[in-house]
């Protein structure tokens, strides 16, 4: 009996010991999880075309794709090591929060009141709302046209409160869970409008251009930044670089044309990196 004790305790003490070496904590920099966890959950949604998309095969696609796995790359991860992770604009605080995912790259941008909750890296890219309408809505010009107007946005995000704040107090607001839902009622004649940022719109342009159109007349500035968790300053700076690699490589520019060129929206210049 006792010799089976012994046994069983040098077991536990070599188990644990294999496990250290590898070992990470929720409270580790992003760096050192990378480092020494091999491994990384990256949080990105799964419905924005152009952006980051399923396929129907499975595989994730995208600019904001591209822009995790560049990342992930640089600090050491390979991209067959990366779990993705669905999130959305309701959940992306508290994924990041909680420990659900690492980082998180998903049109994600930076506020003052998002960054009491998380730190963000970046921005890696800059865009502005606008709307999407049918071809056959030439009237609505800009956010101003909306009064008496049914406006679909996503739940959880701030755009289309904006447009009745800003813009238009009569305009109706319809929420979906996603955008996708609010381009198929702006399909079906449910709604008139559909407001986000811009290079989100073009994606769903590249899909049906002979039956949607964005208006073109950004009314906002939105830095997409990476979310990393609250006070990760070495994340920050990590992350930074890589962007930074990611622009000088040639990379940045290579994955907007190929993810977002063939809508004709206007690809604009890298974005200056700014200390978050």
């Amino acid at each position: 009996m006792r010799a089976r004790a012994v046994f069983a305790a040098l077991l536990l003490l070599v188990t644990c010991v294999a496990c250290g070496s590898g070992s990470v904590s929720p409270g580790d920099s992003l760096v050192k999880r990378a480092r020494d966890g091999d491994h990384l959950t990256v949080g990105i949604r799964f419905d924005q075309p152009g952006l980051s998309q399923r396929t129907v095969d499975g595989r994730f696609v995208g600019f904001d794709v591209d822009v995790a796995k560049f990342v992930a790359g640089e600090l050491g991860v390979d991209p067959a090591h990366i779990t993705w992770h669905e999130t959305t604009p309701a959940t992306r605080e508290s994924d990041l929060t909680s420990g659900s995912v690492d980082l998180v790259v998903a049109t994600y941008s930076i506020t003052d009141k998002r960054k009491q909750l998380v730190s963000f890296a970046g921005p890696y890219f800059v865009t502005g709302q606008d709307l999407l309408v049918r071809l056959t809505s030439p009237d609505i010009t800009g956010p101003e046209s909306l009064n008496g107007r049914r406006l679909c946005s996503v739940t959880g995000s701030t755009p289309a409160q904006q447009v009745r704040d800003k813009f238009a107090q009569a305009v109706q607001l319809v929420e979906y869970p996603r955008y996708p839902d609010c381009v198929t009622a702006l399909l079906a004649g449910q709604v008139d409008a559909v407001t986000t940022d811009a290079v989100i719109l073009a994606g769903y342009v590249a899909q049906d251009p002979e039956l949607l159109r964005v208006v073109g007349h950004p009314f906002s500035t939105e830095r997409y930044g990476v979310g990393l968790r609250k006070g990760d300053t070495d994340g920050q700076h990590a992350v930074d670089d890589a962007i930074r690699k990611m622009v000088a490589d040639g990379e940045w520019l290579r994955s907007l044309q190929a993810n977002i060129g063939p809508s004709n929206y206007p690809l604009p210049k890298p974005p200056e990196i700014t200390e978050q």
